[in-house]
């Protein structure tokens, strides 16, 4: 999982990770400007260190979620916790019984084609729903950054629970690919060492998927070079 440190005259942390230690403490190694948080989506691998910031951003499709709770029993998120992120063993600092999944009010709710402005930065907020109602990806365009959350990435992409919408995921794929200058794609999950091509291969798997009425929850997993889908 990875989150994502912007600097400008103040800063934009994208996403705070799993909550298995204090991601506070490290930006505070980094910089001392007052810290806004953007949430991609409201996924509890996304928003495990919420509680440690008081200036939280959601799409306004997920400010139930992050006020009520996500749809998720917590005894399957603290299973996923212990078998996912660990090679070996959680840091000494983690109690997963303690472990709780973070629910609270944003301070900022966010609709499609937003600006954060952290001073010398402009981050365009993109509504792209499908692996979540609410996703977010966030694009700078001076510099053709642009973070696809959960969208885009190498390894198996999840439009399968019941919260996702396949037809809605293909649509923000449409979306993602109508942006004329990206240089760098910077996922949530697994390798950065992403190339930008990905975006219209992925394009044409979901248009294939789509004319061959396979775009639909359960039809399987396909797998491809670069990534798989699973439905």
């Amino acid at each position: 999982m990875h989150s994502y440190l912007l600097i400008g005259t103040s800063a934009l942390l994208i996403d705070t990770g799993l909550g298995i230690d204090n991601i506070k403490e490290v930006i505070d190694t980094i910089t001392n400007l007052p810290i806004k948080v953007v949430t991609t989506h409201v996924h509890w691998d996304h928003i495990g260190g919420h509680h440690l910031f008081s200036h939280i951003s959601v799409h306004k499709n997920e400010v139930n979620w992050l006020k009520e709770g996500i749809p998720i029993p917590l005894d399957i998120i603290k299973r996923n916790i212990m078998k996912e992120p660990f090679l070996k063993e959680p840091p000494k600092s983690f109690n997963i019984n303690a472990y709780k999944v973070y629910t609270g009010n944003p301070k900022r709710v966010l609709h499609d084609q937003n600006i954060i402005d952290i001073g010398s930065r402009k981050i365009k907020v993109l509504h792209t729903p499908g692996h979540s109602p609410g996703h977010i990806c966030l694009y700078e365009e001076e510099t053709g950054y642009l973070f696809t959350g959960d969208l885009i990435y190498l390894g198996t992409l999840y439009a399968f629970f019941e919260s996702t919408n396949p037809i809605h995921y293909k649509q923000s794929i449409d979306k993602i690919n109508q942006i004329k200058l990206i240089n760098k794609i910077l996922p949530s999950h697994n390798s950065l060492n992403i190339k930008t091509d990905i975006l219209s291969e992925i394009q044409i798997v979901f248009n294939d998927l789509e004319k061959r009425s396979l775009l639909k929850h359960g039809t399987g997993t396909f797998k491809y070079k670069k990534f798989s889908l699973k439905l």
